[in-house]
């Protein structure tokens, strides 16, 4: 199975707002979450992101066009891969891996572990500090069935990650990018990396691609 790598340049050097991470990200080569490893699962909305560190920030963003949007969910550590959903799952070390999923209005559930039953869900206030823009806003609304462009943008701590940017230039890890809509009219799971398994499952952390920080 092919192992797509990406690189992850820093993008400023003292600390960003959300505002400014969008442009700098906009501006980078974009790459495409499309891969449909699931054939009963076929369809493809077009998902894009860009990925970029500095100020002490890992920091993502997400550009989804799709023909419908759900966004429920506001509690955090709720179930928001039931909604218009991108996630990003990294292993900054060899031991564990952070799963960090967000709905289309930024709500969010992050959680640790070596698996999909032996994650914890980290807590509420510490995802609290992990700044969210998105370009629908925060209110939640019930499914849209009309062709929607919405971005979200991400700004995680390093420090969640167990990360230290004076020692990123040269550090490599693992990691994979997703779209999911569990709810939705059309329900979809995309990946960036391949993933080979029989059925819909996003915690494969022998399926991540490479990540390096340059």
């Amino acid at each position: 199975m092919d192992v797509k790598e990406l690189d992850i340049a820093r993008i400023a050097d003292g600390r960003l707002d959300v505002a400014d991470a969008n442009e700098h990200l906009a501006a980078l080569p974009q790459h495409s979450i499309d891969i449909l490893n699931w054939p009963a699962f076929d369809y493809r909305p077009n998902v894009r992101f860009a990925a970029g560190y500095g100020g002490g920030d890992l920091c993502v963003r997400f550009a989804v066009e799709e023909d419908a949007v759900l966004a429920e969910k506001t509690e955090t550590n709720d179930s928001v891969c039931q909604d218009s959903c991108v996630e990003m799952f990294i292993a900054p070390h060899s031991d564990v891996y952070f799963n960090f999923e967000f709905n289309c209005i930024g709500t969010a559930l992050v959680g640790r572990g070596r698996g999909r039953h032996d994650l914890e869900c980290l807590d509420p206030s510490l995802i609290g500090s992990i700044r969210r823009s998105s370009s629908l806003g925060s209110e939640p609304f019930p499914e849209r069935r009309e062709r929607t462009a919405w971005q979200l943008t991400v700004a995680i701590p390093l420090t969640i990650l167990g990360l230290n940017e004076d020692d990123l230039p040269g550090h490599t890890c693992r990691a994979n990018f997703y779209k999911c809509g569990d709810r939705l009219s059309q329900p979809h799971y995309l990946s960036w990396n391949p993933i080979n398994t029989p059925t819909p499952d996003f915690h494969r952390p022998e399926c991540f691609g490479v990540v390096r920080f340059s």
